[in-house]
This record gives structure tokens, sequence and C-alpha cells, in this order.
């Protein structure tokens, strides 16, 4: 139980000094991300389903990424 503790201790601290060090190095973490982009993912969700009834499995082209890793931590 407290080799648990321990470790997740550590990997707090590991997690504070390398937000403090992205800080330091003009990154930072874009908090609001996925509220932002949730309005496009639903919308493009949407055109894929809409697709899918017109179009049929097998021609459906769908793209489900909705997440750019680039904009959650972007530079300052």
């Amino acid at each position: 139980m407290f080799g648990i503790l321990k470790l997740i201790v550590w990997i707090l601290v590991i997690l504070v000094a390398a937000y403090f060090a992205m800080g330091y190095s003009g990154y930072q973490v874009n908090w609001d991300y996925f509220k932002e982009s949730k309005k496009a993912c639903e919308q493009r969700i949407k055109e894929c389903s809409e697709s899918l009834i017109r179009k049929g499995i097998d021609n459906v082209k769908c793209d489900f990424v909705c997440v750019d890793r680039n904009l959650i931590i972007k530079k300052k």
C-alpha cells in the first residue's frame, strides 16, 4: 500500500515539474481545447452519419479523429 502511494506521489511530482518546464520553455497547455473543439467534432460526426445514410456502408469515407495534438500543447 505504501509503495502505491509513493508511486502516485512521484508521478504527481513529475507531472508538476513537466508543467513548469513547459511554461519555462515557452509552451502552455490549452485547457479549453476540448470544450472549443466539441462543436466541430459533433458536426463532423453528424456529416458522417448523413453520408452513411446516403451512400451506404461500402462508400462512406469518415474521419473520426477529432483531436489535433498540436493544439492541446501550444507555443505561447
